[in-house]
């Protein structure tokens, strides 16, 4: 099964290439921009029109920081009566694929799905050693997460997290949040030495230039069990 994995597009959908043969779309949040309930619902509209029209059979979604939409229930109901599978800290299984989507993130400013940086590790305790994919909007600590607070450059993501998937080996794991910067390249896949799981920063835009400039188009898994 081919899979196109894509994150972060915040409103530049209609820029990307869609690839060709491909049996599933994984969108790993941040469809949108707006802190604004009217102006982020009506971005919501815009994306998820054509989230629903892309000519790929199936569609994962899960939120991200910046996605308020999620927060409203009758936005829910229309994403899973179009056969959209919406993925909130929860697992679905796909011609045999299991995956597990959160768009859980460790608290950064206020913004919406974050949790206590020092609480978090809790949340992933429903993770199992059975899954194939797995989504979260954040990435594990240390791994495409690069990104400058202030002048300083970190490792932004979440130990916790990256603690967890050492243990649990998922096949992919799939995150986005943490974009690339002009001299910094986070999207991208990565392996560690004696880790089965494959990591990919599968982010679109770029920082500074989000409504603008260069795209990363996401990555394909060529899939198979």
């Amino acid at each position: 099964m081919k899979i196109w994995c894509i994150s972060d597009t915040h409103m530049r959908h209609k820029d990307l290439i869609i690839p060709k043969e491909i049996d599933m779309v994984i969108h790993g949040g941040d469809s949108t921009n707006y802190h604004n309930h009217v102006m982020n619902n009506v971005e919501f509209n815009d994306f998820i029109d054509w989230f629903y029209t892309l000519p790929i059979k199936h569609k994962v979604l899960i939120a991200g920081n910046h996605d308020e939409w999620s927060m409203k229930s009758y936005n829910i109901h229309r994403i899973k009566e179009l056969g959209i599978i919406y993925l909130e800290h929860e697992y679905c299984t796909i011609d045999g694929i299991r995956i597990f989507g959160s768009p859980y993130t460790p608290t950064f400013g206020n913004w919406y799905h974050m949790k206590d940086r020092t609480k978090i590790a809790k949340y992933w305790d429903v993770l199992d050693n059975d899954i194939d994919i797995l989504v979260t909007h954040g990435p594990p600590k240390g791994i495409l997460d690069l990104a400058y607070r202030g002048k300083c450059l970190e490792h932004c993501g979440d130990g916790s997290l990256l603690k967890k998937v050492l243990k649990i080996n998922p096949k992919y794991h799939i995150f986005g949040h943490i974009h690339n910067n002009k001299d910094i390249l986070n999207s991208g896949s990565t392996i560690i030495d004696d880790v089965k799981t494959i990591f990919m920063n599968v982010s679109c835009v770029t920082d500074g230039e989000i409504t603008e400039g260069k795209l990363s188009y996401g990555q394909i898994i060529d899939f198979k069990k």
